[in-house]
């Protein structure tokens, strides 16, 4: 009997044998759109080569039908995500922090193959990681700084506060690596905004991989969406959609500056222009993407005959 059933597990291992000459499956890197990862609907993709001008990966090349997409998931992730809790939006940034911690190595790898040096490369990612912890220290606390009590003369109490502006939509910059990429939208998505993103082509297999941390960091669906493509075709319905509330451009061009600023003037967006030579952390970057909202409520008083009012 045992003899049979050696028998039997040789045929079995014999006809079964692991094959060691593993074949490396290549990655189609998708957009991410409300809170899921679609092919885009251009059918499209872009080539990311090495060095060696070898093709390594596909990127999808977004299109308008694609912003179009993600701007109706940040509208609808909008008004759950500016409900939150100032204190629960750092709870989900810092998980961010933790999940990027632990994928740290891939992100080093990605920004190598787009050509970037292995020691830059790390110095980016930490200091992404890093951006992510100060900006949730900042989540629950920006509001101390921007929030007022105002002197009026009637018998009221007089509170501004800070507000999100709603849907954003942030054109990365050329140079940006993670932590440009990251530093260009996480102040407004601390804020309580929803946004949409436009990766650099450069490092759009970075940002892709991103969203993936984001997946599995409790973001809600339609917070943060990544969209890929060329940024020429991109500018336009990234800053003409009527959806969109306020416009983030990173840019050196005056060319794109003007026409940015022309087509924003549509429905009155409010646009930021930065340059990432000036880029830094800071709070104030949070208050870019707010608006201000003014409460007035009556004092307990009376009058000269006693009368409350």
């Amino acid at each position: 009997m045992k003899d049979k059933q050696s028998k039997g597990a040789a045929n079995l291992q014999a006809n079964y044998k692991i094959n060691t000459g593993h074949t490396a499956i290549p990655k189609t890197y998708k957009l991410y759109i409300g809170g899921a990862f679609p092919r885009t609907e251009s059918g499209r993709y872009l080539k990311m080569k090495n060095k060696k001008d070898n093709s390594i990966l596909n990127i999808s090349h977004g299109s308008k039908k694609d912003f179009k997409a993600a701007a109706a998931a940040a509208r609808s992730a909008l008004g759950g995500w500016a409900k939150r809790t100032p204190y629960n939006r750092a709870q989900i940034t810092y998980r961010i922090a933790e999940m990027l911690e632990g994928r740290k190595m891939q992100f080093v790898a990605e920004l190598e193959a787009a050509g970037v040096s292995k020691n830059e490369a790390q110095k980016d990612v930490e200091a992404a990681i890093d951006l992510l912890v100060y900006y949730t220290g900042w989540a629950d606390k920006f509001q101390q700084i921007y929030s007022t009590v105002n002197p009026v003369s009637e018998p009221y109490f007089n509170f501004s506060t800070g507000v999100p502006v709603g849907v954003v939509s942030v054109i990365a910059p050329k140079e940006s690596g993670l932590w440009g990429f990251l530093a260009a939208f996480i102040p407004a998505f601390v804020g309580g905004n929803t946004v949409i993103v436009l990766a650099e082509e450069k490092f759009s297999a970075c940002a892709i991989s991103f969203a993936e941390v984001l997946n599995s960091s409790d973001v809600p669906g339609g917070t943060i969406n990544i969209i890929t493509g060329k940024r020429k075709e991109l500018l336009a319905p990234f800053t003409t959609h009527m959806e969109v509330n306020s416009v983030i451009l990173y840019t050196e061009d005056k060319t794109e500056i003007i026409a940015v600023q022309e087509s924003a003037a549509v429905n009155v967006k409010r646009t930021s222009i930065r340059h990432f030579a000036d880029e830094k952390q800071s709070p104030y970057l949070i208050f870019e993407t707010l608006e201000t909202k003014t409460t007035w409520h009556p004092m307990g008083g009376s009058d000269g005959g006693g009368a409350k009012y």
